[in-house]
């Protein structure tokens, strides 16, 4: 009999051992099937299942406790080991090997095994997040290779874009792996990009081209499949698992060499794999936000390196890691500086609301005249903010009193459509009262306003305007997104209202308004990334406008046009920015300046997450002070920040504090929470988030 080690999707961090099937059952009978297998059979009105030998990297069915879970083989062997911890006869047989060839490689393996201790995740957890979940293929095609393709057009590429893609394509010869395109928005690094690629392709190796979120990914996979046509293989969320397991094993058969997704792309499996690119690297959607808590851009520069091929980013707007790694020589620059579609920066004009009669409204009267005459020239608009629903938060005027989410710390936001307050962290929602919950006021009101209170004021002030409302309300069936992307672009439409989902990456050659509504809106949260995300999301808006033509508007409309993040943004002061925000985290001993690892402890009992979160902070305490005595480096180094209730406090009717761990040395930082975790014993309704360089801190 033979063994095999399985890491199953369970918090544990071990694998578990499981007996083979025996060799000579290709095709077994009912009657000598488990109850498991028999069960399924009957579904499926079969009387044989074919079952496959067990190999590293194929998933396996298992029993776990009562439950059936599927996992990876990561160890065969023929016998176990004399020091085995438990009595041989609790071994379970497996109930069947799911996959013909393996779905993991040994790359992505070593990968997991990395993972792992870096995230300190659980084995398990981390390679069952690689791959996809279906246990049949289905058809995955989100378009068609059977028809042509239009055709492609010729580029006539600029000096600043050919340097580039020399050097970049030359990179296997270099010693630095890590490149950085960092050019204006409308500059063509998408072209640079595709050429890139192009040449890599020649050579015989593979590609994943990794975009931030799905809303990104249709215009990519046209641009690519135009180019590339039937060797592109796309993975994203709006597949099925089924699809993505055909998508995956055409991947592994060497029959689509480009992989387009978001986040989890990077984990593709792509044979003799040749690049990586990240495009919008800034975007904060390359960080997971759920269990294992990765960062596409560690994972790429990971298997770059350890496979000695070029990581390729690109941005308008750096990260700031980004930019002072690019600054420090880690990453290597190429620059492009100029718009090639006929276009120029556009004129970018700051609104002081502060200054402004419009009480109750949005729209100042410059933003309205500059939309108003948009519309006589039959030349479109684009008003952004980003905050969803009708106003804000409900607010008595008399007692102050703001209706919360009774699940979550959060002001509920009025929607108008459907006439509900409703929390964006939980769901919940309820009727609006007609007076002060607290007081019994009659004198309540909103304060602030989002999408869909600005839909209304625009529809009043513009009645013969065509309008399209874009934002997660809004869109409520499975490609909406990109037909109503589609409609403006080909002009069925005058004014688009959105989220930060129409902030970026998108582009409408009739397009010449560009009105960002409020600009402060995530300014003043306690976050030390605000005001990179501010600066951020104000150059990305903007860079929709003057594309094609150099007549572009952009009107930003602030309360505080004195905040550097606004004022350089609106002023194109990029390098500015940038040397100011750098000097300040290097002065607060910030990322890239440190490192950190953010502890988030909630259960639905108060008491229960604020002592456990006091306990951690004393354990950690004892064990730095252990760790000082053993290295005298440590002197002053690492900062325990906390315990102290997150900023917000309750989501999902669970209590939140947090203990936040500061260090240069990310290591360090590691084993004082590895020695935490595996330690610890804390009531069992306190579930413990383990976060390795934040991004959010809320």
């Amino acid at each position: 009999m033979r063994y095999v080690e399985v890491a199953l999707n369970v918090p544990l961090n071990q694998t578990f051992t499981y007996s083979t099937l025996p060799d000579d059952t290709e095709k077994v009978s009912l009657k000598e099937q488990s109850l498991e297998l028999e069960l399924d059979l009957i579904k499926t009105k079969k009387t044989t299942v074919k079952t496959f030998s067990p190999e590293i990297g194929k998933r396996a069915e298992v029993k776990f406790g009562n439950r059936r879970l599927t996992g990876i083989i990561v160890k065969t062997f023929d016998q176990l080991p004399k020091d085995l911890p438990y009595d041989a006869s609790k071994i379970r047989p497996l109930i069947r090997v799911l996959d013909e060839q393996p779905v993991l490689t040994q790359e992505l393996i070593s990968l997991g095994i990395w993972m792992s201790g870096y995230y300190l995740t659980p084995i398990g957890e981390i390679l069952n997040s690689m791959i996809p979940s279906g246990k049949r293929e289905t058809d995955s095609s989100s378009f068609s290779f059977t028809e042509e393709f239009p055709e492609q057009k010729i580029v006539e590429l600029s000096k600043e874009q050919i340097d580039a893609i020399e050097a970049i394509t030359k990179a296997g010869e270099s010693e630095n792996k890590y490149h950085y395109l960092y050019g204006t928005t409308g500059s063509g690094k998408t072209e640079v990009f595709l050429q890139v690629a192009e040449n890599i392709l020649k050579k015989g190796k593979g590609i994943i081209y990794l975009v931030p979120e799905i809303g990104l990914t249709p215009q990519v996979i046209e641009a690519v499949t135009i180019r590339f046509g039937s060797t592109v293989a796309v993975l994203h969320s709006g597949l099925t698992p089924s699809q993505k397991l055909s998508e995956w094993n055409r991947i592994l058969r060497k029959e689509a060499r480009i992989v387009i997704g978001a986040r989890s792309a990077v984990f593709a499996p792509v044979p003799d794999l040749g690049l990586i690119i990240i495009d919008e690297e800034h975007d904060l959607s390359y960080k997971s936000n759920n269990t294992p808590r990765y960062h596409a851009r560690q994972i790429a520069m990971f298997r770059c390196s350890k496979l000695n091929i070029p990581l390729l980013m690109g941005s308008a707007t750096p990260s700031v890691e980004s930019w002072n790694s690019i600054s420090n020589g880690q990453f290597e620059c190429h620059k492009l500086t100029k718009r090639l579609a006929g276009g120029s920066p556009p004129k970018i004009k700051i609104i002081d609301l502060s200054k402004q009669n419009i009480s109750g409204q949005s729209i100042s009267e410059e933003l309205f005249n500059a939309v108003n005459k948009a519309i006589n020239e039959k030349r479109q608009s684009i008003l952004f903010l980003n905050r969803r629903g009708f106003n804000h938060f409900f607010r008595c005027s008399y007692c102050g009193y703001e209706l919360k989410c009774k699940n979550c710390s959060v002001p509920l936001t009025f929607h108008k459509s459907y006439n509900r307050l409703k929390c964006h962290y939980c769901g919940w929602s309820i009727e609006p009262p007609s007076s002060c919950p607290q007081c019994g006021s009659f004198d309540i009101g909103y304060s602030g306003f989002g999408t869909e209170f600005i839909e209304s004021e625009v529809k009043a002030k513009f009645p013969n305007a065509r309008i399209v409302r874009v934002d997660t309300d809004s869109l409520t069936k499975k490609g909406e997104l990109q037909e109503k992307l589609d409609a403006f672009k080909k002009g069925e439409y005058d004014i688009m209202l959105g989220t930060q989902m129409i902030a970026k990456g998108l582009n409408f050659p009739n397009l010449k308004i560009v009105g960002v509504i409020l600009a402060d809106t995530g300014l003043h949260l306690p976050d030390f990334r605000a005001a990179e995300k501010t600066f951020s999301l104000i150059t990305q808006v903007a860079g929709r406008a003057g594309r094609y033509f150099p007549d572009g508007e952009v009107y930003v409309q602030t309360y505080n046009p004195g905040a550097e993040s606004i004022y350089y943004a609106c002023n194109s002061k990029v390098n500015e920015f940038y040397s100011s925000e750098i000097s300040t985290r290097k002065l607060l001993e910030f990322p890239p300046f440190s490192r950190l690892i953010r502890l988030v402890f909630r259960s639905p009992n108060l008491e229960d997450a604020k002592s456990t979160a006091h306990s951690a902070k004393l354990i950690l305490t004892e064990h730095l002070s252990e760790l000082k005595k053993q290295f005298s480096s440590l002197s002053e180094d690492v900062e325990i920040l906390g315990e102290s209730e997150c900023p917000i406090n309750k989501i999902a009717a669970n209590y939140r504090y947090q203990i936040l761990l500061k260090s240069k040395n990310i290591h360090v930082l590691q084993k004082m929470v590895a020695h935490l975790i595996n330690d610890f014993t804390h009531p069992a309704n306190v579930y413990i988030e383990t976060d390795i360089d934040p991004v959010n801190l809320l």
